[in-house]
């Protein structure tokens, strides 16, 4: 949506080009979602240094040693010696690296926490318990953090709209982890299928290169269709869903128009996702009566509209 924007707000466009960016801000959501893979593994290793020091100051003063539950975690100690995780690892610069103090807050922060002294407090010793105290965490403390926000836009201007749905690539990750599997847990692949990046490009290249014909469409569509009244964002919206309704048969046009109606309500304006919700509403109504959309959706009244 945002290239899309850009593109036909750019004068020197070249389609190609956007469809590079493209790729290039999808393998960032996907470096995103390893970097915080690496936040949680980042965790654990402030919490062990942690736990060497109250270990070495017990040891001196002769008490009880300091408990460990955090600090070897079942669920992070196999996710830090992840091969995959590994090997993201090795061949990328580690966010973390130069951020101790930023870790060290965060994980003072955790041990303040319920979640966190519950887990250290319990006998409960199987995998699924320590699993779970990193699924609450994650949610406490990393998907809505804005100094996590802002450490993370220092390095990437794309992951501010990427961490969303990436937080939720990470809980899902978490919950798949077996301890069978070991380090060789697999984690999430960047595409489920070679499917999904050509949805990608497919959709990208009929909004922009069926712009012209998208916006008959609209207008044909409303008898009071007024540009000039219209924030360009909603046009753009807009010429996506349509694109995507046309170009992609499986995907029934409810989904469509909520899934566009949800962006419109949070990159547009406040009026703009009831706007468009209509919009789309009308215009595949159109062009379903004109036999140019072949779905299917229910009519106003409970009878069907038929391609």
């Amino acid at each position: 949506m945002q290239l899309t924007y850009a593109y036909f707000q750019n004068n020197n466009k070249n389609l190609d080009n956007v469809e590079k960016e493209m790729l290039f801000s999808l393998s960032k959501a996907y470096h995103l979602y390893n970097t915080l893979l690496l936040l949680i593994v980042a965790i654990t290793r402030m919490a062990r240094k942690h736990y060497d020091i109250s270990l070495a100051k017990a040891e001196r003063e002769r008490r009880r040693k300091p408990n460990d539950r955090f600090a070897f975690n079942k669920f992070a100690v196999q996710l830090e010696e992840n091969k995959q995780l590994q090997e993201f690892a090795e061949s990328q610069k580690n966010l973390w690296d130069d951020k101790a103090e930023f870790i060290k807050n965060l994980y003072l922060q955790i041990e303040q926490s319920e979640p966190y002294n519950e887990f250290m407090a319990s006998t409960d010793d199987d995998y699924e318990t320590h699993r779970e105290v990193w699924r609450k965490l994650y949610k406490l403390f990393i998907q809505n953090n804005d100094d996590l926000d802002l450490t993370l836009e220092e390095d990437s201007l794309y992951w501010n709209d990427d961490k969303e749905v990436v937080d939720t690539f990470v809980l899902k990750t978490i919950k798949r982890f077996d301890p069978k599997q070991g380090k060789n847990q697999e984690l999430l692949p960047e595409y489920d299928s070679e499917e999904e990046r050509e949805f990608a490009i497919k959709l990208l290249r009929a909004t922009i290169l069926n712009a012209d014909q998208y916006q008959r469409y609209m207008t044909e569509s409303s008898r009071n269709w007024d540009f000039s009244r219209l924030a360009y964002m909603d046009v753009v919206i807009m010429q996506l869903a349509i694109a995507e309704m046309l170009t992609f048969p499986n995907i029934p046009i409810n989904v469509t128009i909520n899934e566009y109606v949800e962006l419109a309500k949070l990159y547009s304006t406040p009026r703009s996702g009831g706007y468009i919700n209509g919009m789309l509403d009308n215009i595949a109504r159109h062009l379903i009566k004109a036999g140019t959309l072949l779905k299917t959706m229910p009519e106003k009244k409970g009878k069907k509209v038929e391609g």
